[in-house]
């Protein structure tokens, strides 16, 4: 399982013309779920995110966690984070998880997010949408269940 956070001071998704999910501050959270995730990279990722100190302090350090700050999430599921462009210029998702695999895995994270008692928010699964992120500071990290 991979994941792309990014801080933000605010976020949303979109289908159309309906904002489907927004957030103030917190953590963007893209998601790719791979053929050979189970519900320990989903767990494994979930505790790295919710407690990962990537916000300031009052001396301005990156000091703090999302639980810290009583953030938000935004999770986004995006099987484009599994692209293999090694050959060719055409990238292949062949190591993408099928939906049938993918979605409890997408449920099951946003769960053990909820359990956190802060506010997440999701777009829909495999729909067309617009992402809209004010990364803050900019603040990216990439995150990847395989490297522990």
């Amino acid at each position: 399982m991979k994941a792309v956070i990014q801080r933000a001071k605010k976020a949303s998704v979109s289908i159309g013309n309906e904002t489907v999910g927004t957030i103030g501050k917190g953590l963007a959270i893209l998601l790719g779920i791979s053929e050979t995730d189970s519900e320990e990279d989903g767990k494994y990722l979930a505790d790295k995110i919710v407690n990962l100190r990537i916000f300031e302090d009052l001396q301005g350090k990156i000091n703090l966690s999302c639980l810290d700050i009583k953030g938000e999430f935004l999770v986004i599921s995006q099987f484009t984070l599994l692209a293999d462009c090694r050959k060719g210029r055409r990238p292949s998702f062949t190591e993408a998880a099928r939906p049938e695999k993918a979605i409890p895995l997408y449920e099951k994270f946003i769960s053990l997010l909820k359990e956190t008692g802060l506010k997440v928010e999701t777009g829909e699964f495999g729909a067309s949408i617009l992402v809209e992120i004010n990364n803050e500071g900019p603040v990216t990290i990439i995150l990847d269940s395989k490297e522990r």
